[in-house]
């Protein structure tokens, strides 16, 4: 049993390390050599845990082996255009100027459900509202609205607003964590600040978050309401 449970760290080690080294992807914007490479070191890494005769070694050299692979096709990807379009393809235009091509809806083998699903799948459940889409080469559908049926920009109402990055948790279950506060220009001296202001310990928040204007909200471990602190403390940056 022991055995197993050490084969089965290594190999799931090995494996996290591997799609970590592929890049952060969701399984459907995965690229077709991606999605591949992904399934055959699956089940290779299966191998090894079902049979406890073959080496672990047996299943790690064949991991390296095709995730070096997909690294060097990558690179190579990047550097040779008609080298990407063979092995991923290339995107397909499926509505232009609010017309249907039905002719690239039979070349995907895409049928009217499949289309009426993925636009549905970007909040469109009106067809005659769409201007462009196009399917990716992983698979999705990006889609444009009709300039009427889209939502309305602040420029178009001529409203004016600060330009600011979302906000970011700055305390998680009473730690204060260092990587975000510094991204914003906050030190620790400001958490403390903002936690007296609130009336609650660093300890007792659950989650506080803040932005680069130093507007925080803050949820407290025990029941109450989360509160908001507009503006913070912007002296306490430093």
């Amino acid at each position: 049993m022991s055995i197993i449970i050490i084969r089965s760290l290594i190999l799931y080690i090995l494996v996290v390390f591997s799609v970590r080294l592929m890049g952060k992807r969701q399984l459907g914007e995965l690229q077709p050599s991606e999605l591949v490479i992904t399934i055959l070191v699956s089940n290779i890494a299966t191998l090894p845990l079902e049979d406890t005769d073959i080496p672990v070694i047996v299943g790690v050299t064949p991991i390296l082996s095709l995730v070096c692979f997909e690294v060097i096709v990558s690179w190579l990807i990047l550097r040779m255009p008609k080298l990407r379009k063979v092995i991923s393809g290339s995107p397909k235009i499926i509505i232009s100027n609010g017309k249907i091509n039905r002719n690239v809806m039979r070349e995907l083998r895409l049928s009217v459900d499949d289309l009426m699903t993925a636009l549905r799948g970007r909040d469109i459940f009106d067809i005659s509202e769409v201007q462009f889409a196009i399917v990716e080469t992983t698979g999705s559908i990006s889609v444009m609205k009709k300039p009427e049926n889209d939502v309305p920009t602040r420029e178009d109402l001529n409203i004016t607003a600060e330009n600011t990055d979302p906000p970011q948790v700055i305390v998680s279950d009473g730690k204060v964590m260092q990587i975000a506060l510094k991204s914003l220009g906050f030190n620790e001296q400001f958490v403390k600040n903002i936690s007296k202001k609130s009336g609650i310990a660093v300890d007792d928040i659950f989650i506080m978050t803040a932005d680069g204007t130093a507007n925080c909200f803050i949820a407290p471990k025990k029941a109450g309401a989360p509160i908001e602190i507009q503006g913070g403390q912007n002296n306490d940056k430093n």
